[in-house]
């Protein structure tokens, strides 16, 4: 049994003609025909009495087209709440941001967003990786944006953009007369990283494993602010990696370097395999979009950085 076949028998009781009532199913007659006749043998019975002209159903086929009415039209009212579902936007809905993406990418797409969405309220949390990823698997909040690949079995991927790692330098470092660099250029002993649990610290490590893993620079620092790393270097201590939005207001400084084979970090926005909301995310994979730089969202030539 079948909800086609039940759709078929509602169809022929609502026109009494077989072909009638195939061309409301949009199928040909003989289909039609088949398939009541595969039915009413499954069901060891026959639903409509074919002697009759019009043909009208039996008197156990009247019991069984009530109960297939009934099927029909709560599919159809499924299917009407599970439309609602994707298109609504309406709600609060907690979106979970990694610290290295939240005070950069946040301010620029927020206003926007909320201004165009004025029913959709987003209650935003600083979450490092692993535990948006425990909270998404829990169901206590909706969205994460954060760095992927994940590949985690039960979590969805929506990729919005490719943002690049840049070389942050102190005045007068020897690096700053490269125009782009590689590497092979850096050395690990000099390379300022955040503490363990950041994956921008995954990251930055995976761009620097040519040379090695360094020691610190006679101290241990943990942190898990680029901007503290960037102020250790403004004050000639080592260097450090940071995502371009970061430092997107002081791109023409001799303190920031590209590499020639460009690595970037990946960022998406990810949901539970159980998210139901596509309008919510597509409206807000488009406002990110308008926000960043374009070249973020058109890179055709990158290294994707894989940190886990």
């Amino acid at each position: 049994m079948t909800l086609q076949q039940l759709e078929y028998i509602v169809a022929l009781d609502n026109f009494r003609h077989f072909v009638k009532a195939a061309e409301y199913c949009f199928v040909t007659q003989p289909t039609l025909t088949m398939q009541v006749q595969k039915l009413e043998e499954e069901m060891g019975m026959k639903i409509f009495d074919r002697s009759r002209k019009p043909l009208k159903p039996t008197l156990a086929g009247e019991q069984v087209l009530i109960k297939a009415r009934q099927i029909v039209r709560e599919v159809e009212q499924l299917k009407a709440l599970v439309h609602d579902e994707v298109e609504s936007m309406e709600g609060t809905f907690t979106l979970g941001v990694i610290p290295t993406l939240s005070p950069y990418l946040v301010p620029l797409f927020i206003a926007e967003f909320t201004r165009a969405n004025p029913k959709t309220h987003l209650r935003i949390k600083e979450m490092q990786t692993a535990d948006i990823i425990h909270h998404l698997k829990q169901g206590t909040i909706d969205l994460g944006l954060l760095v992927t690949p994940l590949e985690e079995r039960v979590i969805r991927e929506v990729p919005i953009f490719y943002e690049p790692f840049l070389l942050y330098l102190p005045e007068g470092h020897a690096l700053q007369g490269e125009i782009k660099i590689i590497a092979d250029d850096l050395d690990p002993q000099e390379v300022l990283v955040l503490e363990e649990g950041h994956c921008f610290r995954e990251q930055a490590l995976a761009v620097c494993s040519s040379r090695g893993e360094g020691m610190p620079l006679g101290f241990e620092y943990q942190s898990g602010s680029i901007e503290a790393l960037k102020a250790l270097v403004d004050r000639g201590i080592g260097y450090t990696l940071v995502p371009e939005l970061s430092v997107i207001n002081d791109l023409g400084s001799s303190q920031i370097r590209r590499f020639f084979e460009e690595p970037v970090r990946e960022v998406s926005i990810v949901v539970h395999n159980s998210f139901t909301k596509e309008a919510l995310l597509e409206r807000l994979r488009d406002k990110i979009q308008d926000a960043v730089p374009e070249d973020f969202t058109k890179k055709k030539k990158y290294v994707r950085v894989k940190w886990r």
